[in-house]
């Protein structure tokens, strides 16, 4: 129960540090690069020692820690992207739905079942999300291309590569990641992400259209180390979670959903409408459902 609670608390703290960097006018891109390269060298320290070498190089998982990395970039840019044009609201509704994806392929890939009480779990879970955002939803925000193709291609575009990056987790740490290989196989994708990021914002440096500053390193480092421990966490939670992985994902990324909308109304005095009270309420009894419902 740590590992979750762990996963949820530093996951909801990303969230909340970029909407801190919105704050204090730091580009979004730059602390995503410095943020992944400051996971490396978290967990190379956590590790004693850098673990990714030839030896790791030629393991059947290394290639998903590759694919991983990839992942991570394109999903961290898409968020920002979606949520420029299309608004704070969408972009959360497509992130946080996505959840659907790998329960989906849990019930395909390990004969796992979602039926009943826990059927219901998830069904509530999606109206919950939208719930939560709806307000937002309902405002015209400044930048969004109405009408346009990328109105609907963003949120598609960030819903399946979300889903599907959860998927990959849970899936290579249920068939290649042990306890003895599973910080190498995080460090992999997390350099894979930071060698990507770094040589795109090096090419902005040298060609002049982003000039350094200091505290976009600042900002990469204040993001970074929470980032790796989220991941830790999470991997390690579905490792030993007691549930089937199709309760285990929806119960992280609702806790999120809840614990990150409590501590915006916190923090940057969001203000909660009674919509977004209810789904919270609905949060907690989605969860409720979803790790317990097969008992019922």
């Amino acid at each position: 129960m740590i590992y979750l609670i762990g996963s949820i608390v530093l996951t909801s703290y990303l969230t909340l540090a970029f909407k801190a960097c919105e704050r204090f006018k730091i580009p979004v891109f730059p602390a995503i690069v410095f943020n992944y390269i400051t996971c490396v060298i978290t967990g190379s320290v956590v590790n004693g020692s850098f673990p990714v070498n030839a030896s790791a190089m030629g393991t059947p998982w290394f290639q998903w820690a590759c694919v991983m990395g990839v992942l991570f970039v394109s999903i961290f840019n898409l968020i920002g992207i979606t949520t420029q044009k299309n608004g704070v609201a969408v972009a959360s509704v497509a992130n946080k739905l996505s959840l659907i994806i790998p329960v989906i392929l849990s019930v395909y890939l390990y004969q796992e079942t979602v039926a009943g009480w826990k059927l219901a779990g998830v069904l509530l879970a999606l109206a919950a999300v939208v719930l939560t955002c709806y307000p937002a939803a309902t405002k015209k925000e400044k930048g969004g291309n109405a009408g346009t193709s990328l109105q609907f291609v963003l949120p598609l575009a960030l819903f399946l590569g979300s889903g599907l990056l959860d998927a990959l987790i849970n899936h290579v740490q249920q068939t290649y990641v042990t306890n003895e290989n599973s910080n190498a196989y995080l460090i992999s994708g997390f350099l894979s992400a930071a060698t990507i990021g770094s040589t795109l914002l090096l090419y902005q440096y040298v060609s002049g259209k982003r000039k350094f500053e200091a505290k976009h390193v600042l900002a990469g480092v204040l993001i970074g180390i929470p980032n790796y421990f989220s991941i830790w966490c999470l991997i390690r939670f579905l490792k030993a979670s007691p549930w089937e992985s199709s309760a285990s994902i929806p119960m992280n990324n609702m806790g999120i959903v809840l614990f990150s909308t409590l501590a915006a109304a916190v923090l940057f005095r969001e203000k909660l409408s009674s919509i977004n009270r209810w789904g919270i309420a609905l949060s907690v009894i989605a969860i409720y459902l979803i790790a317990f419902g097969n008992r019922f």
